[in-house]
């Protein structure tokens, strides 16, 4: 769907970049939370309950409203201080990490989708109601029938990994209009939780990612009113750099688990005892295999953290283009993001794995919970197969190949 030249684009409201001030300031309100997760976060995921309380502290630390224009009150935060903010809360909690990502990806639908005049009612909604935005648009479960209703419409349909909805104030969806004078359009709408005839489904019971509110959703027959329309989503350029976007998200809070493996591994072999009896030395942090390891480890993560350094700025340069940002520049940043999304997925994996080469067999006791990282990594980035990230990169580096638009691209 193409937007025609009478149409008019959303009004993208980032400008610049973040301050040093604006990065020390978040960076530290992102540890604080960071530490406070960190308390109990093995007790948290093991119960696997709703995320509830984790949810408030984001809202009390401000950390919802950090990319709320401060034109409407919000803290007028950057794309870069939001994708660090998640890397930090990810290297002690993926779960947590990920329901601010997708919640910065969803509630800016406000800005991409939504129309220049009808921007300000949103902004302060979200604003003033502390909002949590959770969604429901699983583009590989399309299961969803949108259907004319005088004025507005009727939704009817069944999504599973609706990340946050069970714990959202509201929900995005997607749909493809099914009759009317809209017929096949695809309209972005947000519903409250609450909204008669939508159902939240508390069926995510996964190996890794426990805390994110990824049930189900069913919907039947609910009212969608005229005033719940965000906006019809376009092949429009700057409305379609949200999809890197999130993907960028994703590789912040791979890197960011990544970190915190190494984290934790180091202050586990550090306080390793003795040594293997073969290795001449006194402790395990003088053996020179496991500073071998541990150096590669850390070598390649360092790699991708100072490419999703590069690539988080960049969005802000990007998102400020707004309609001026033409196919060939979103293709080619989408491509860099692809190139990010297959490292950080390796190295997220990797050192999460391989962690336990340096801990030793005593690291495998449940109550010291190293296997957290390494369920949260596993878990999340099968989201979408990152071989065909691979061959998205390198189509577009032999022959300037890209693939279809779509929700993953």
């Amino acid at each position: 769907m193409t937007t025609t030249a009478t149409q008019a684009l959303p009004r993208v409201p980032y400008q610049g970049n973040a301050s040093a001030d604006e990065l020390a300031y978040w960076n530290g309100i992102a540890r604080n939370v960071a530490n406070e997760l960190q308390k109990d976060v093995l007790e948290r995921d093991r119960a696997n309950q709703q995320p509830h309380k984790e949810v408030q502290l984001l809202k009390d630390n401000g950390l919802l409203n950090l990319l709320v224009p401060a034109e409407f009150g919000g803290a007028g935060g950057h794309w870069e201080t939001a994708f660090n903010a998640v890397r930090i809360i990810s290297s002690v909690d993926g779960s947590i990490g990920q329901l601010l990502a997708y919640h910065y990806i969803n509630q800016s639908g406000i800005a991409f989708y939504a129309l220049p005049e009808t921007q300000p009612a949103w902004w302060q909604a979200t604003l003033n109601g502390n909002w949590l935005w959770g969604d429901s648009v699983n583009p590989v479960d399309p299961d969803l029938t949108l259907t004319a209703d005088g004025d507005g419409y009727r939704l009817n349909g069944f999504k599973h990994f609706s990340t946050g909805s069970g714990v959202g104030d509201v929900i995005v969806f997607n749909a493809l209009v099914a009759d009317g004078i809209n017929q096949g359009k695809i309209i972005a709408f947000v519903l409250e939780t609450t909204r008669e005839g939508l159902e939240l489904v508390d069926d995510w019971d996964n190996l890794g990612q426990r805390l994110t509110g990824s049930g189900s959703v069913r919907n039947t027959n609910v009212r969608i009113n005229p005033v719940d329309v965000l906006g019809e989503v376009t092949d429009e350029p700057i409305s379609t750099i949200l999809t890197p976007g999130i993907q960028l998200a994703f590789s912040n809070f791979y890197l960011g688990s990544a970190e915190g493996a190494l984290t934790r591994g180091r202050e586990i072999l550090l306080g390793r005892k003795n040594s293997w009896f073969l290795s001449g030395v006194d402790t395990y942090a003088q053996d020179k295999i496991f500073q071998r390891t541990l150096g590669e480890l850390k070598a390649r993560t360092a790699a991708v953290a100072a490419l999703a350094e590069k690539l988080n700025k960049k969005f802000d340069d990007v998102a400020a283009r707004q309609g001026a940002l033409t196919s060939e520049e979103r293709w080619a940043y989408a491509n860099e993001i692809a190139e990010l999304k297959v490292v950080s997925t390796e190295i997220g994996i990797e050192v999460s794995n391989r962690i336990y080469e340096v801990t030793g067999a005593s690291s495998t006791k449940n109550s010291v919970g190293l296997d957290l990282y390494w369920r949260n990594v596993r878990t999340h980035t099968l989201h979408d197969p990152v071989d065909y990230k691979k061959i998205e990169v390198g189509a577009y580096y032999l022959n300037g190949e890209v693939p279809p638009l779509s929700l993953y691209t």
